[in-house]
């Protein structure tokens, strides 16, 4: 065999062990890591079933409507989200600087979506318990909107006192004539 042959055979052949052992590494780098996987903290059915809702008071220094995170049980939001909203909105908030709205003694009798209205039915403790004033009135009133409007199939709010349309506060500074919609703050 030929000299010249025999280093040209000897070349191929370092060219191609280099080339694989190329290719090899380059493959071996792109391959992600194994890594050995850890279990994350174990999530109780409880857990699970958890959600935040966004419910409103007022501040009780600055008199502004706030809006204060709330976790519940979803299966409970789920069976009625209206009625569930409105009972934890007549419950105290759970930060020392927001106080209640909703006048004591106050009952969610019904709640209805219609459309994208929601029929709130509420007893008339709404308004015999009321301390009056149209500013207080007007923070009771979108504590309940801004809270059910949360709610993405809900628009308006449209309120009722023991079934009755058109009822309003006893200073006669509010009604309840035509449905409220949320007023954001600019």
């Amino acid at each position: 065999m030929n000299k010249k042959v025999f280093i040209m055979i000897i070349g191929i052949l370092i060219i191609t062990i280099i080339g694989v052992g190329g290719y090899w590494l380059l493959q071996k780098n792109n391959r992600p890591e194994e890594k050995e996987i850890e279990p994350q903290e174990e999530i109780s059915d409880e857990q699970m079933r958890q959600t935040i809702v966004t419910l409103y008071y007022q501040n009780k220094e600055t008199k502004e409507l706030m809006p204060e995170g709330r976790m519940i049980d979803a299966k409970e939001l789920l069976a009625d989200p209206y009625t569930t909203l409105l009972k934890l909105l007549l419950e105290e908030p759970k930060n020392e600087k927001l106080q209640k709205v909703i006048p004591e003694g106050t009952r969610v009798l019904k709640t209805e979506l219609k459309g994208d209205m929601l029929y709130v039915d509420l007893s008339k403790e709404f308004i015999d318990n009321h301390a009056g004033g149209e500013e207080a009135e007007n923070i009771t009133i979108y504590a309940i909107v801004n809270t059910l409007t949360e709610l993405k199939e809900v628009n308006s709010i449209k309120i009722l006192i023991n079934g009755k349309e058109d009822q309003g506060f006893k200073d006669g500074k509010k009604n309840f004539k035509n449905a409220f919609v949320r007023i954001e703050k600019k």
